[in-house]
């Protein structure tokens, strides 16, 4: 039986300054430092497993084939927003309640595109 996703990875060209980022912006905690991979822990126990890239990847847009976003989720969406603007964050638009569900869109050191939400209703 699968159970979930335990991480998903990130190719990133200067991954221990990415692994900074989600630590010190993120909130995430390193739990796993190897020769070829860091891995960074959410509170909730999800995992980014973040390694060294190999050649350039052609730019991507929201709807380009392939992995799109990484949705992070919270409980308190205006005070992380904030808390994310006074870090230098800048958002790909303002932040916005699409029926119940709070969004924002913005990019990590390397480009990858992340999703921060509240839902007001948890999806079933």
């Amino acid at each position: 039986m699968i159970h979930g996703i335990e991480h998903a990875a990130i190719a990133a060209r200067d991954p221990e300054t990415l692994a900074s980022f989600y630590v010190a912006t993120l909130g995430f905690a390193v739990n796993y430092r190897g020769k070829s991979a860091i891995f960074v822990k959410a509170p909730d126990g999800s995992m980014i497993e973040i390694i060294r890239a190999e050649g350039d990847a052609p730019p991507a847009t929201p709807k380009t084939p392939g992995l799109r976003h990484l949705a992070l989720t919270v409980t308190d969406f205006e005070t992380q927003c904030e808390r994310l603007r006074a870090a230098g964050i800048a958002f790909l638009d303002p932040p916005s309640d699409k029926g119940g569900n709070k969004v924002v869109f913005f990019h990590d050191p390397e480009g990858n595109l992340l999703h921060l939400l509240q839902r007001e209703t948890p999806l079933p």
